[in-house]
C-alpha cells in the first residue's frame, strides 16, 4: 500500500510549477517583444522583422514551428513515460534528465550570436526547438505525477490549486521582465544587455525549483506501480476515443490559442492603444495574477459544489467580455490607465478558474479511463491534452504577429483591433464546446 504524500512534499511538488513556469516566460511571452520591439526599445534588429513568407514574419514562423514540433513530441515523451521503468520512477527519472538543459535553453534564443540576419534566424529556430523538447520532458511527466500522487478527486483538486498557485506566482515574476530591464537599465546597462540578464536570471532560478520535487519525492514511495498493455500508437489512439476527452481538449486548445494571443499582444495594447510606458504592462500582469490570488479558495468551494464544468463556462463567458474591451482599449472616454485595470479585473476571474480547473479534469479522466480499462496512462491523456494545448499555442504564435501588423509594416492600431476580436470569437466557441462535456459520468465512474 503507498503512502500519502504529505502536506509539504505537496508543496515541494508545486514548487516545481513555479520552477518551470518561470524558465518558460520569456520564450513564450517576450520572444516577439525581443525580436520586434515596440518604438522605443532600442534593441538591435537581429533578425528581418517585416513579412517573409505568406504575411507571416520570422519570429512568428519560429515561434509556430517549434510549438509544432513540441505539440507532437507531447504524446511520444508521454508513451516513453508511462512505460518507462527507471529506478527512480517513471515521472521522476524524466524531471531528473530534463532539467538542467530546459533550464539553459530558456535564455540562449536571446543571446544571438551574430549580427548576420541568417545566422542569428538559425540560432533562434535551433535553440527555441530545443527548449521545447527538453521543456516536454519535464512538463509532461509532472503532470501525469499529479494524478498518481493524488490518490482521490479531492487531492487531485488540491494538487492541481497548489500548482495554479505556483505556476501563477512564476508567471507574476516573469511579466515583471519589463519593470526589471528598467531597473537594470537606470543601474547603467544597456536595454539590450539588461534583457537578456534577467532571462538569464529567469533560468536559473527556474532551475533550482524544478529540482526540488526531484530531490525530495520518492516516486516509489508515494505512487501505485500501474502497468501500460497497449502500444505506445495505441494507447494514444484509445485516449481520443474517449468522447468526453475529446471535447475537453477541443476547447482546451480554443482557450490557449486566444490566451497565447492576449499573452503575446499585451505590452502592445498598453504601449499602441493606449499610449502608456511599455512599464504598465508588468504593472497589469501582476494586478492581474494577484487578483486571481482571490478566486483560488472560491473556484476550489464552488467547484466541489456546482461542478468543474459549470465553472469553466463562466470562465469562457468571462473571457469573451474581456476581448470586447480589449477591443475597444483607447476609444473608451475614461483614463488609458483605469481602461488598462479593467482588462486586469476582468482577466483575473477566468484566469483562477482555468488556472486550477482543467489539470484536476484531465487527471479525473485519466483515473476513471484506468478503472475501466485497467491501463493507467496518465502521460498520454496530459501528453495529449498538452498536444492541443499547444498546437492552439502554435497557430497563435502564427497568426498573430501577422495579425498585428495588419494593414501595416508594423504594429498598429488596427491589426491589434483585430486580433482582440479574433480572441473573443475564439472564446464564445470553446464556451459552446464545453456546453456538450459529460462529466456526470466521469464522476459515477470514480466512485465505483
Amino acid at each position: 500500500m503507498v503512502e500519502k504524500l504529505p502536506f509539504w512534499k505537496k508543496i515541494i511538488y508545486a514548487l516545481g510549477q513555479l520552477g518551470w513556469s518561470l524558465t518558460s516566460f520569456a520564450i513564450a511571452n517576450v520572444l516577439v517583444y525581443f525580436y520586434m520591439p515596440p518604438e522605443g526599445v532600442n534593441f538591435p534588429e537581429f533578425i528581418k522583422r517585416g513579412p517573409v513568407f505568406l504575411g507571416l514574419t520570422i519570429v512568428g514562423l519560429a515561434l509556430g514551428v517549434s510549438r509544432l514540433f513540441d505539440a507532437v513530441t507531447d504524446p511520444l515523451v508521454a508513451t516513453l513515460s508511462d512505460r518507462n521503468r527507471m529506478k527512480l520512477g517513471r515521472r521522476r527519472g524524466f524531471l531528473a534528465i530534463s532539467v538542467l538543459p530546459f533550464a539553459i535553453f530558456s535564455f540562449l534564443p536571446f543571446f544571438p550570436p551574430s549580427s548576420d540576419h541568417t545566422i542569428n534566424t538559425i540560432w533562434l529556430f535551433l535553440t527555441v526547438i530545443l527548449f521545447y523538447w527538453f521543456m516536454t520532458m519535464y512538463v509532461t511527466p509532472y503532470f501525469a505525477w499529479m494524478s498518481e500522487l493524488g490518490h482521490t478527486p479531492d487531492e487531485r483538486l488540491l494538487l492541481s490549486t497548489l500548482i495554479s498557485i505556483t505556476w501563477a506566482i512564476g508567471y507574476v515574476l516573469g511579466t515583471q521582465i519589463y519593470l526589471f530591464q528598467t531597473i537594470l537599465e537606470n543601474k547603467g546597462l544597456t536595454p539590450l544587455k539588461a534583457f537578456q540578464t534577467i532571462t538569464l536570471i529567469y533560468g536559473l532560478v527556474g532551475f533550482v525549483f524544478m529540482l526540488l520535487p526531484v530531490i525530495f519525492i520518492d516516486e516509489n514511495k508515494y505512487c501505485e506501480k500501474h502497468t501500460v498493455k497497449e502500444k505506445g500508437l495505441e494507447s494514444i489512439i484509445n485516449a481520443f476515443k474517449e468522447r468526453n476527452f475529446r471535447l475537453f481538449v477541443l476547447q482546451d486548445f480554443i482557450y490557449w490559442f486566444g490566451l497565447t494571443g492576449i499573452s503575446l499582444g499585451l505590452v502592445y495594447y498598453i504601449t499602441v492603444l493606449l499610449k502608456l510606458p511599455k512599464e504598465h504592462a508588468s504593472q497589469v500582469q501582476l494586478l492581474m495574477f494577484l487578483l486571481s490570488f482571490i478566486f483560488y479558495i472560491p473556484v476550489n468551494f464552488l467547484a466541489k459544489k456546482f461542478g468543474k464544468k459549470n465553472l469553466l463556462i463562466i470562465g469562457f463567458i468571462v473571457f469573451s467580455l474581456d476581448f470586447a474591451v480589449a477591443a475597444m482599449l483607447g476609444k473608451l472616454s475614461f483614463s488609458p490607465i483605469m481602461q488598462s485595470y479593467i482588462i486586469a479585473v476582468l482577466s483575473s476571474v477566468p484566469l483562477a478558474i482555468f488556472g486550477i480547473l482543467p489539470n484536476a479534469v484531465i487527471a479525473d479522466i485519466a483515473e476513471a479511463h484506468g478503472k475501466e480499462t485497467g491501463n493507467y496512462k496518465a502521460a498520454v491523456f496530459f501528453g495529449a491534452r498538452t498536444f492541443m494545448q499547444k498546437m492552439g499555442q502554435t497557430f497563435a504564435g502564427l497568426i498573430y504577429p501577422s495579425l498585428f501588423i495588419l494593414n501595416s509594416e508594423t504594429i498598429g492600431e488596427f491589426g491589434l483591433r483585430i486580433s482582440a476580436i479574433f480572441s473573443l470569437i475564439l472564446m464564445v466557441l470553446g464556451t459552446i464546446i464545453l456546453v456538450f462535456f459529460n462529466e456526470k459520468k466521469i464522476l459515477e465512474i470514480l466512485k465505483k
